[in-house]
């Protein structure tokens, strides 16, 4: 198995080459150069662990870590979890399940993916002998979860750029208040798709990229991507057989990391799925599924901060089949998208649509969750429930805990969310750099900590 860049410039990568890259030096996003056929799979993986089948899955695409490794790898990974289901799936109503997403270490869904990356680039590290630098931008819980799947561990350090007073409180002393000599938690003005810009560009120096050893944490790493397919399968495990047959998955998403996860495992022969795009009122992905015009706006705060996204850094990957994998149309279209020009793409295929929902109504559905079904949820995961399918099964994906949000869940359902890994933190000073939105300024941080 080899990876290929998006945009065709970049030679094949093993999966360690992949991950230990990132951003793809030609600027593009790396794929698997062919996605395995898995349906032949799903019958023997049904009674394994969540771990275990995380592990099963990521042999098909890095074979050259042995098998036994990567059942010690997930276990580590998946050890800290407070459910014994990792993702348990839980059953509201004959039609409605929720995925639970937030059980890891961080209580949102970025924790399936970023406890075992940083395994991942702890073992790069002993086997290279260098020390890396991690990089990446967050609008909240990326950041979180990858200083806390890389806090503390010898050959790394971290790097979190996330835009000043744009994410949520409990969401910033998660990366500040860690105590980690090697974890540096990085306020720039401007909002999330300013600081992913001074990412990208950082990875752009190719020359310093080399020099630091730098890695992108960011959704733009292919093990974050396929490590989020692994729920899906494990969710269509868990479904009756007689529920399989026609499943829509509900995913809030900004960065269309979490959704894009979902298609690729569709693709790799994951059965009867479909998927609803949920977001909030930063809708450009809402607007590119119901029109096919992708044009970016201004980014408007709101109550589920982490989809406050304008520039979707996933959706290249998207992107490359749309455009039937055409590395030179890839590269043409994503300069229109970076000039910040209206783009007018094939008309996606029929398993997706998008939903998009108002803060007002966001609060509106907190509430009569509560009042329902005595269920709390957090305002990204609300953002999911309207415009429900009226046949088949719809899985809703819970991405975050709503104790990590308590002033609008409060408001909604009369009650304060709490859960004690936050509590802990309120009484801890937060450590945070201020830096200007720039590549310079940035790389000039880094460099005094190589």
């Amino acid at each position: 198995m080899h990876y290929l860049s998006t945009r065709g410039q970049t030679r094949l990568h093993t999966f360690s080459e992949a991950v230990e890259a990132g951003l793809a030096p030609d600027g593009g996003l790396f794929l698997p150069e062919s996605f395995p056929d898995i349906s032949g799979k799903l019958t023997a993986w049904a009674s394994l662990s969540y771990a275990e089948l995380a592990a099963e899955f990521f042999q098909l695409f890095a074979p050259e870590i042995p098998a036994a490794e990567w059942h010690e790898l997930t276990a580590k990974a998946y050890a800290k979890f407070d459910s014994p289901d990792v993702a348990p799936l839980r059953k509201l109503t004959e039609k409605t399940y929720v995925l639970e997403l937030f059980h890891g270490p961080t209580l949102a869904f970025k924790d399936f993916a970023l406890q075992l990356l940083g395994l991942l680039y702890k073992r790069q590290a002993q086997h290279s002998g260098k020390r890396l630098s991690v990089l990446g931008a967050t609008s909240g819980d990326t950041g979180s979860a990858a200083i806390h799947g890389c806090s503390g561990q010898d050959g790394i350090n971290i790097f979190i750029l996330y835009p000043q007073g744009r994410v949520a409180p409990l969401q910033e002393r998660q990366m500040a208040c860690t105590g980690a000599a090697n974890v540096f938690a990085i306020n720039v003005p401007g909002t999330f798709d300013d600081a992913q810009r001074v990412v990208k560009e950082v990875f752009g120096d190719t020359a310093f990229a080399k020099d630091l050893n730098l890695s992108a944490v960011n959704s733009i790493n292919i093990a974050r991507v396929l490590a989020q397919c692994v729920y899906y399968i494990w969710a269509w495990l868990k479904l009756p057989e007689s529920a399989r047959e026609k499943i829509e998955f509900v995913v809030p998403t900004g960065n269309f990391g979490n959704v894009l996860a979902g298609w690729m495992a569709q693709r790799m022969g994951l059965p009867g799925c479909s998927f609803r795009v949920a977001t909030n009122h930063n809708d450009i992905l809402y607007r590119f599924f119901t029109t096919g015009e992708y044009l970016q706006g201004e980014v408007k705060a709101s109550h589920a901060p982490s989809m406050d996204i304008q520039a979707a850094s996933n959706f290249e990957r998207f992107l490359y089949f749309l455009l039937d994998q055409d590395p030179a149309r890839v590269r043409e279209v994503m300069a229109q998208m970076k000039a910040g020009g209206a783009v007018t793409l094939p008309k996606p295929e029929t398993s997706f649509r998008a939903t998009r929902m108002s803060d007002e109504i966001i609060e509106r559905v907190i509430a009569q969750m509560w009042k329902d079904w005595q269920y709390v949820i957090d305002p990204h995961t609300a953002c999911a429930f309207t415009d429900m399918a009226q046949d088949g099964i719809s899985i809703v994906l819970a991405t975050a805990s709503p104790a990590k949000f308590p002033e609008v869940v409060t408001r909604a359902t009369g009650h304060e969310p709490t859960h004690p890994t936050l509590e802990a933190l309120k009484s801890l000073p937060p450590v945070t750099t201020p830096l200007p939105a720039t590549a310079e300024a940035v790389k000039a941080f880094i460099r005094k900590f190589q």
